[in-house]
């Protein structure tokens, strides 16, 4: 009898890092290195709000804490509030009859806020407030008959949340191509609704091209993409003219970070790349390189910024130049349930959501 051979996969070899010597006998640089670093960059208002959300019903409720979906689009966050007994689950069929959900700062639709209610779960809802804006908009929109065209990336929470506000009278339209072959039911009630977090010059291309095939379409009554995202983008826009790298911090599935790529190689940069932690960067990103832009996305904690800063100070980019380009101190009020339990605990200590002004290290 012979047995079948056994397959086995061969151990990860750990890539040996590149000395700040190997990179500059690669690619010496003249001048001097610098650091651009954008301003603002990190965690908005309607992130923090979201976190501290989960930090707060973990302190005053104990874990375990179900969240629906990551609670904000960032591997740190949430393996931190993971380590702390957070459970993240995609449904709420996941979570035990009774216990306690929050819904992540993209929002939910009405459907998944009745499934919980269904199942008895207490809710804290951390559903951003601009994301809650737009799906009010939605709603009203929906009432008066309108057709809504939803500019945003099919299968993201935020998009799924605010098309099942009125999914009857909903469109996607993922691309500015397809701006160009959408059909609706009546052009002269139409209206344009986005996802919060779109590169902001595509978004107005989708528009633009709508327009001109359907000249009565309405604007939604105020931006539907938030002040946090415009902001990092105009930032980013300043920077890339002059980088010759741009390193952005910020997770896959955050679209507002993978935004910011696009927007640096397209404002100029000459390469442009996307981490979660300083240990992804490749050393050979900065051969030949005179000046490295770094930025963030909304939903990134700055301790993974001043990581990057570190790295690149150890390959010679000591000199750090912030490029403040807005002013940010917008405050959101914790979710309405959680304000509750914290007055009645006398816990004044943040009711609030957004760190200050500025991103601190």
């Amino acid at each position: 009898m012979t047995s079948s051979p056994i397959a086995l996969s061969m151990p990860t070899v750990p890539r040996r890092r590149r000395t700040p010597e190997d990179v500059a006998q690669a690619a010496p640089v003249a001048g001097e290195k610098k650091v651009l670093l954008a301003a603002p960059r990190g965690y908005c208002a309607g992130v923090d709000r979201a976190v501290i959300a989960v930090e707060k019903a973990l302190e005053h409720y104990g874990p375990p804490v179900y969240v629906r979906k990551q609670i904000v689009h960032n591997r740190h966050v949430v393996e931190t509030l993971e380590e702390r007994g957070a459970i993240f689950v995609d449904e709420t069929d996941e979570v035990p009859e009774g216990a306690l959900v929050v819904f992540s700062a993209h929002g939910v639709s009405p459907a998944v806020v009745n499934s919980a209610a269904d199942r008895g779960l207490r809710t804290i809802d951390a559903t951003c407030p601009l994301v809650t804006k737009v799906h009010r908009e939605a709603v009203r929109f929906a009432k008066s008959d309108y057709e809504i065209l939803l500019i945003g990336h099919e299968g993201h929470e935020e998009v799924e949340g605010t098309y099942g506000e009125a999914p009857e009278h909903t469109q996607i339209v993922n691309s500015p191509e397809e701006a160009d072959t959408i059909q609706v039911k009546d052009p002269d009630r139409l209206i344009w609704l986005s996802q919060t977090t779109l590169s902001v010059d595509e978004t107005m291309e989708t528009v633009r091209r709508l327009r001109e095939r359907f000249p009565n379409l309405q604007d939604p009554p105020s931006d539907d993409i938030c002040y946090a995202t415009s902001n990092r983008q105009a930032a980013i826009k300043k920077i890339a003219p002059q980088a010759d790298l741009v390193i952005v911090v910020g997770s896959s599935n955050s679209s507002n970070s993978v935004r910011l790529v696009e927007v640096a190689l397209e404002y100029g940069a000459k390469a442009a790349y996307r981490v979660d932690f300083a240990n992804e960067v490749d050393e050979s990103w900065f051969e030949g390189v005179t000046t490295v832009g770094v930025t963030s996305g909304a939903s990134v904690p700055e301790v993974l910024v001043q990581d990057v800063l570190r790295l690149a100070s150890e390959y010679g980019y000591g000199t750090v130049e912030e490029v403040v380009t807005a002013e940010e101190d917008i405050l959101f009020s914790l979710p309405k349930e959680l304000r509750a339990t914290l007055k009645d605990a006398g816990d004044a200590s943040r009711g609030l959501g957004g760190r200050g002004q500025r991103p601190r290290g």
